[in-house]
């Protein structure tokens, strides 16, 4: 009588192997797409920071602040965030209407943008979000 060996046969690697390289294959685009969700749920989040430390910085001072630097060197930021879709701190900046009765007064920065030349998972570009 032979004694059985306790090691797998080639057949039953090869299956093993198999199956899990459907189930990777499964999970890996669910996986890249929560990547994303989760940087788009980032950007969401810096925009609407961004924009209300510029209302409060308004609302402050009677006047938008002159760049996104301005923010941080009045302390309403410890740092600019960074853009998680290109990884700087690059944003995109509109500036306000020039104001009708005072139209020397100085323009400063009325909205935040992302600078990413991508597009959202819902289709719409970053750099209109």
């Amino acid at each position: 009588m032979r004694k059985a060996s306790g090691g797998f046969t080639l057949l039953e690697l090869i299956t093993v192997m198999f199956i899990i390289s459907i189930l990777a294959g499964i999970a890996l685009p669910q996986f890249k797409g929560s990547v994303i969700a989760a940087k788009e749920a980032v950007l969401k989040e810096n925009l609407f920071q961004l924009r209300d430390l510029i209302d409060q910085y308004y609302l402050d001072r009677g006047e938008y602040p002159a760049s996104l630097e301005a923010l941080v060197e009045e302390g309403y930021l410890r740092s600019l965030p960074k853009d998680p879709m290109t990884g700087l701190a690059d944003w995109t900046t509109e500036l306000a209407e020039p104001d009708q009765t005072d139209p020397g007064a100085p323009l400063g920065l009325y909205d935040v943008h992302s600078s990413s030349q991508g597009s959202g998972l819902n289709g719409v570009p970053y750099s209109e979000w």
